[in-house]
Formats: structure tokens, C-alpha cells, sequence
């Protein structure tokens, strides 16, 4: 896909994975709309990468028609890819899980990621082509400690991924998972401050990268998944 004078769609677009996918996407020419939950925040960022602002908390599920609707119409009614990186995190052990956590984790990384991507397929079927890409986790393929809610969000993510494909590729839409190892961003830190990049870990840059190569790829071809590691030199 010409990623020039496309339209893009990225939740979770103000900081992190999100905000360097936007911004690369916007360096190639494509017309972008991030959304957050801090609207003062997220207009500070579009400000300052040249993205379309868009106040949206996805865990907030009734919002998701009307919010929808605002994103189409700040795309103009044509929508080129959807990524789906909004996603949240809480780590306790067993014995310690409660069900607000379990709550608040699927709202989000599942169920907000479902019901949006509802909302914006029947564009991509009109167009007769579309980019989908959900942001997974290498917790979408393998469980961890103190990752009971996280991980098995992610491999809900993984399954409705497969699924979509099995569904959509008949529509010429492709359904794309990525999965970083641990990236220095701001996920789950409370202060939602950044973290400084470290030589072993990856950059939320390496993955904005991953994502616009699979975008890139001619129509005739999708990657379904791909993961992405560390080199982890030291």
C-alpha cells in the first residue's frame, strides 16, 4: 500500500508505540488521527507531530459509535488503516487478582479493541480494502509471572486476530498482530511518564517501524504476525 495520502487511525496515539507510529506515518504523507483519554495531552502531542487530535478512552464502550463516527468524519469517510494500540496493564499474582482487574484489562485490550474495529470494517468492505493492525505482546504467545490478566488478554487478542483473518481476508482486508518483547514507554507506569530508552530493550521506534513496513507491503500480500525481540547485545 502507498502509504502517501492514506488515512490512518491509531488509538492510544499520544505517547509511546502510538505516538512514534503516527509520526512516521505523517513523515510519509498519510493523514493521521491519534486518540487518548488526556485531551490535553493528546493535543499537545498532534500539535507537535502534525496528527488530528481525537479525546476517546476506549474502555469506555458506550462511546464507541459516536467516537467512531468523529474519527470517520475527521478522515473524511475514508479510512486506509486502523491500528489498535490502545492497551493497559496490572501484573498480580494469583491469589492477589480481583475482578475489577480483570474488568478494567478486557475493556480495553479486548473488548474496546472489538467494538471499534466493528465500527470501522464496514468502511474498509465499502472500499473493498483495508489494514488492520493489532498491537499484541510476546504475552500473546506465551504466559508469564504475574501475568494471568495481562497475558491472557493478549492471547485474546491473538484469537480474535486469527479469527478477523479467517473472516476478512475474503474482503481484501488485511489483519496484521504484532508482538514487541518489553519497549521503554510509559505502559504501565501510573505517572505515564516515558521511560529513557535502554541498549537492551526496544524502542517504541523499532516497533513503529515493523508497522509501517507490513502497511507497506504490496496489496497482493499480509503478514498475519510477526514478533519482534531485542537483540539484547549487553
Amino acid at each position: 500500500m502507498d502509504i502517501n495520502n492514506s488515512n490512518v487511525l491509531i488509538t492510544g496515539g499520544s505517547s509511546g508505540i502510538g505516538k512514534e507510529t503516527a509520526k512516521l506515518f505523517i513523515a510519509n504523507g498519510a493523514k493521521v488521527v491519534i486518540t487518548g483519554r488526556d485531551e490535553i495531552k493528546l493535543n499537545s502531542v498532534a500539535a507537535e507531530i502534525g496528527a488530528i487530535p481525537l479525546q476517546f478512552d476506549i474502555g469506555d464502550l458506550a462511546s464507541i459509535p459516536e467516537k467512531s463516527k468523529e474519527a470517520m468524519a475527521l478522515l473524511e469517510g475514508k479510512i486506509d488503516v486502523l491500528i489498535n494500540n490502545a492497551g493497559i496493564g496490572v501484573f498480580p499474582i494469583l491469589g492477589e487478582i480481583t475482578e475489577q482487574n480483570l474488568v478494567d484489562v478486557y475493556t480495553t485490550n479486548v473488548f474496546g479493541l472489538a467494538l471499534l474495529t466493528q465500527e470501522i470494517v464496514p468502511f474498509f468492505k465499502a472500499q473493498k480494502n483495508g489494514n488492520i493492525i493489532n498491537l499484541g505482546s510476546t504475552a500473546s504467545l506465551k504466559g508469564f509471572a504475574r501475568g494471568s490478566v495481562y497475558a491472557a488478554s493478549k492471547f485474546a487478542v491473538r484469537g480474535m486476530t486469527q479469527s478477523w483473518q479467517a473472516e476478512l481476508r475474503k474482503d481484501n482486508i488485511r489483519v496484521c498482530l504484532v508482538n514487541p518483547s518489553e519497549v521503554t514507554t510509559a505502559f504501565a507506569d501510573e505517572e505515564r511518564k516515558e521511560r529513557n530508552e535502554e541498549n537492551n530493550k526496544l524502542g517504541a521506534e523499532d516497533i513503529a517501524q515493523t508497522i509501517l513496513s507490513i502497511v507497506c507491503m504490496r496489496d497482493k500480500g499480509f503478514v498475519p504476525e510477526v514478533t519482534v525481540w531485542a537483540t539484547n547485545p549487553f
